[in-house]
């Protein structure tokens, strides 16, 4: 399988807008990630309260402020740090089947899985998704490349992916958000989500 240049260096990626973050400034960081994700976990979008994230986390607020200018900003970045992870896993531990279609998709329900345990969290993420304005555009746009990143390196073909197939990426990315949404409102099922994930990743295979 062959890396898209998308999917390498996803951490350095993220912190390509800004200065590079000494060890202790990143551990501060991943320890607000962890904050805000446990807040959500617990209450959703509302439960995250920015002077409760800087207190649970140890920091001051105007620190938390620096790091993360806005809670849609911080949520977005709780997204991008899941995202990350679950590339992560896909790596260690590879999707199956017989056409790049088939571990697209299981790629995928992986992902609603891991979201179907944490509704509250999701919930939270994908309406920070939704809020985010272009001071967020950095933020939103890497969230894009790890989806991109994800799909790809689940194709897991010998060559990069054609025109067509690119194409079909974005479509599959499109299907994935909406599906996601529909989901947390409830207008869908696992089982539609599935369904309507599998067609779209059968457009890796049409020739």
């Amino acid at each position: 399988m062959t890396t898209s240049p998308v999917t390498s260096g996803t951490h350095q990626a993220a912190r390509a807008a800004g200065p590079p973050l000494t060890e202790r400034q990143e551990q501060r960081r991943r320890r607000i990630l962890r904050t805000a994700a446990a807040l959500a976990c617990r209450g959703g979008f509302d439960a995250v309260q920015m002077r409760e994230v800087a207190e649970s986390s140890g920091v001051a607020l105007g620190t938390l402020y620096r790091y993360f200018p806005s809670k849609i900003h911080l949520l977005v970045a709780t997204m991008q740090d899941q995202l990350e992870r679950l590339l992560e896993q896909l790596r260690r531990h590879p999707p199956a089947g017989e056409d790049p279609g088939a571990r697209v998709t299981e790629a995928l329900m992986r992902a609603f899985h891991g979201l179907q345990r944490e509704p509250q969290l999701a919930e939270a993420m994908v309406r920070a998704l939704s809020f985010a304005d272009r001071s967020v555009s950095a933020e939103v746009d890497q969230v894009c490349r790890l989806t991109t990143a994800i799909v790809v390196d689940a194709m897991a073909q010998d060559r990069p992916p054609s025109a067509r197939q690119r194409a079909a990426v974005r479509v599959i990315e499109h299907t994935w958000q909406s599906a996601l949404v529909t989901w947390l409102s409830g207008r869908s099922s696992i089982a539609e989500v599935r369904s309507d994930l599998e067609t779209a990743a059968r457009l890796l295979t049409l020739e």
